[in-house]
């Protein structure tokens, strides 16, 4: 099993929101952070804050839905740490709350080429480094509530994440015992992509059982325990953290 404190972990979307979040708590518990992200400043600065708290990780630069830009990651990964332990595909875009006549044909495949085209092409370039290790792998797809509903995002965005969700299954299914690989589908979470609705957001949440929407720290941490020991026999999984909103569907 992945020993999360010896593990190295890529975290894709990492220069804020929940990639942030998930990248700073593996580098708590003690794991080397790959953090990757489309804003190399951002991304930066997450590093170097995470080393100067005593941590270890290195930003890269990384566009997930570029094939050669995944493998560049990949590299990087392997020449600084050796290994890929923990691969958490979390970057993502919003089609906001657009209607099928208002979406365009470029802007659905820009969607599905960050959000679903991304994890596969990062996944199976990260395959061969997650298959060698005396340990499993564990892959970690962050999805959404709109991955297992209708609502929650536009057409491209919940197309994308329900995709993604069969993804995670499927390479659970197929690539079981040696990856482990599970998806978390949060509901409202405040980020740098919702800092703009943080109002509307807040009305929504009011409405679920939690009463409340999550702060990316909360996703960081299922994220760090879907990755340790203690989750050792959670295989294909789309864990709802959505505060109570899938329960009334």
């Amino acid at each position: 099993m992945v020993r999360i404190e010896t593990s190295v972990a890529v975290v894709t979307g990492a220069a804020s929101g929940m990639g942030e979040a998930m990248a700073r708590e593996f580098a708590v518990r003690g794991a080397n952070v790959v953090a990757v992200d489309v804003d190399e400043a951002g991304v930066t600065r997450v590093a170097d804050d995470i080393v100067a708290g005593g941590g270890d990780a290195i930003g890269v630069y990384g566009d997930v839905a570029d094939e050669t830009c995944v493998g560049e990651v990949v590299e990087a990964a392997r020449d600084e740490y050796g290994t890929i332990d923990v691969l958490c595909n979390n970057a993502g875009v919003f089609d906001g709350d657009q209607s099928l006549e208002e979406l365009s044909r470029e802007r659905w495949f820009d969607v599905l080429g960050v959000n679903l085209d991304g994890p596969f092409l990062l996944t199976k370039a990260a395959l061969p480094a997650l298959l060698a290790g005396d340990d499993e792998g564990v892959v970690i797809n962050t999805a959404s509530v709109a991955g297992r509903s209708g609502g929650g995002g536009g057409p491209a965005y919940t197309a994308s994440k329900h995709g993604l969700v069969g993804f995670t299954k499927a390479l659970a299914n197929k690539h079981g015992p040696e990856i482990r690989a599970n998806a978390i589908c949060p509901g409202f979470v405040a980020t740098g992509m919702t800092d703009d609705m943080l109002d509307e957001l807040a009305d929504l949440a009011a409405e679920t059982p939690a009463g409340r929407y999550a702060e990316a720290e909360e996703i960081g941490e299922i994220a760090a325990f879907l990755a340790s020991d203690e989750a050792s026999f959670i295989h294909g999984a789309a864990l709802a953290v959505d505060g109570g909103i899938l329960s009334g569907m």
